[in-house]
């Protein structure tokens, strides 16, 4: 995955970035689904660590010192701009429509995106310089910690300040990392409805340390994983493959969520998730239709490839 010079970058490439920043909000937003698989298979997840990383104490002289060109080019400020506005542009005009989706017509929704996710496995191979046993075996490590995921019993509400912390480096970590949701881990540390009712009404107290952990989150995790990739390049996109394909089980369409009634600390009954159960599918109208979500999800994926690999030939 290689990373465009910021120079050299038209507003058309720009706009594109910015594309793929919505589809990446589109698909944190959906538990089960991770934006850093968008970012991986749509060739930004380089870049997006990167830039990233970039914010050390030499970009924070730059930017108090006043000298604000170095600053944006030292963090590659414009790609982080265009791609983070796709983002919030999908948060707040999609999170409503995906919610609803998601909750009206899960099968339909976790289709499309099961047929995105399968067709994206067998593009990031590409990525992989050479293919040796430690390679295969960080594949299947992977996959196993995705699936291991998958089966764990999400855990109770809990609004204290250091697990809330914790739940915002936790998320935000799993949200750039490839087949790992980051709504999906906050569900399974029991907090990701309330989460998402303090977003919506705006509840400071909930928010700040968990947006305080996400900052940490991000600073620290994109320097540890642009180490690894630069050192260890073909066995990290091993294992940031088997998170992809692992992420499979929980995106599969074809599930119930179990739930269980639990008394909270104020003594009040609250409903809780407490997992899933897998099913194979029923060959009905519902089938037809989730398998021809399934079909345009690959046939995106299938089309975007193509496209740049297309421009890629024609810039060779």
């Amino acid at each position: 995955m290689s990373q465009v010079s910021p120079s050299k970058r038209s507003w058309t490439e720009y706009a594109i970035l910015t594309a793929k920043g919505f589809a990446m909000g589109t698909a944190n937003v959906i538990p089960g689904v991770s934006g850093g698989t968008i970012a991986f298979i749509t060739g930004v997840f380089d870049e997006l660590i990167t830039a990233l990383k970039s914010f050390d104490l030499n970009a924070v002289k730059l930017l108090f010192s006043g000298r604000f060109k170095e600053f944006s080019q030292y963090v590659n400020l414009p790609f982080l701009i265009a791609l983070f506005l796709g983002v919030g542009l999908a948060v707040v005009s999609l999170a409503a429509v995906l919610s609803y989706a998601f909750e009206h017509y899960q099968v339909f929704t976790l289709a499309f995106f099961f047929g995105l996710i399968l067709t994206s496995i067998v593009f990031v191979f590409r990525f992989v310089r050479k293919w040796n046993a430690g390679v295969v075996a960080m594949l299947v490590v992977g996959i196993g910690i995705a699936v291991g995921i998958a089966l764990l019993t999400p855990g109770t509400e809990n609004t204290n300040f250091g697990y809330l912390f914790v739940c915002g480096i936790v998320a935000i970590c799993s949200m750039i990392l490839p087949g790992l949701s980051g709504s999906f881990v906050l569900l399974i540390m029991g907090n990701y409805w309330l989460i998402l009712a303090a977003a919506k009404n705006r509840d400071i107290g909930i928010l700040l340390p968990v947006m305080l952990g996400c900052g940490i989150g991000l600073v620290v995790f994109s320097r540890l994983l642009d180490f690894v990739l630069k050192r260890f390049h073909d066995q990290t996109v091993g294992l940031l493959t088997g998170f992809v394909a692992g992420s499979l089980l929980i995106i599969w369409p074809w599930k119930t969520t179990l739930t269980e009634e639990r008394t909270m600390p104020d003594g009040t009954i609250k409903v809780a998730d407490t997992g899933y159960e897998w099913l194979m599918p029923a060959v009905n109208q519902e089938f037809w239709i989730a398998l021809v979500f399934i079909v345009i999800g690959a046939a995106l994926v299938w089309g975007i490839e193509n496209l740049g690999s297309g421009k890629e030939k024609k810039s060779a």
